[in-house]
């Protein structure tokens, strides 16, 4: 094994116990605080928070892999407004992708769907392969092998809200007029732009 290459593996492990001290920390700082808002545990989670994207973000440079952790990010303000106790939630999420290669996305199609034609240019047939890939994929499995499916993975949110209970197939014909933030009790982003912030900080 090269010298770079062991700098790097040791650079990974390093990055894993920066995140378990950090845990250790905001443990020590949640279990010893006795009042609502101490600044110790607010400032033991942001380092958490830090620890765990460099952690992320070294894990994918050298294995190709993530964690199963996200951030949260707190858009909602504390203006949630909704009851203390909901009989049910909503669960909503967003993911984006840019398209960036089109021809890895319509053989990936192809594989699964025979009828689609082989060989198709990179300008068509695209929206068929779309089709054809989430119809047949979880979205979980595309989020974690976007580059095998010709996508690179942008900014994505996963909303929970309070919600009332519904009948089968009642808000199928409007899925999305649900999305009230003053019923929102928890949401969680990944964004590029978290990645960015704590460059800057460590800058």
């Amino acid at each position: 094994m090269s010298d770079a290459a062991q700098l790097t593996i040791t650079e990974v492990r390093a990055a894993a116990e920066a995140v378990k001290a950090a845990i250790d920390r905001h443990l020590q700082a949640v279990s010893s605080t006795v009042e609502a808002g101490d600044p110790a545990v607010a400032s033991a989670y942001e380092e958490l928070a830090a620890a765990a994207i460099a952690y992320d973000q070294i894990l994918y440079e050298v294995y190709d892999e993530v964690t199963p952790f996200e951030v949260p990010g707190d858009e909602s303000g504390g203006a949630y407004h909704g009851p203390d106790h909901p009989e049910a939630i909503s669960v909503l999420i967003r993911r984006d992708y840019l398209i960036t290669d089109p021809k890895r996305l319509r053989e990936q199609a192809e594989r699964v769907d025979s009828s689609l034609t082989p060989g198709g240019g990179e300008g068509s047939g695209v929206t068929a392969a779309i089709g054809v890939v989430f119809g047949e994929y979880e979205p979980d499995e595309i989020a974690a092998r976007a580059e095998e499916f010709g996508l690179e993975e942008g900014d994505s949110t996963l909303w929970v809200s309070a919600a009332e209970p519904s009948e089968p197939g009642e808000w199928l014909p409007e899925p999305f007029d649900t999305a009230d933030p003053e019923l929102l009790i928890c949401r969680f982003d990944v964004s590029e732009v978290y990645d960015d912030e704590l460059d800057s900080l460590e800058g």
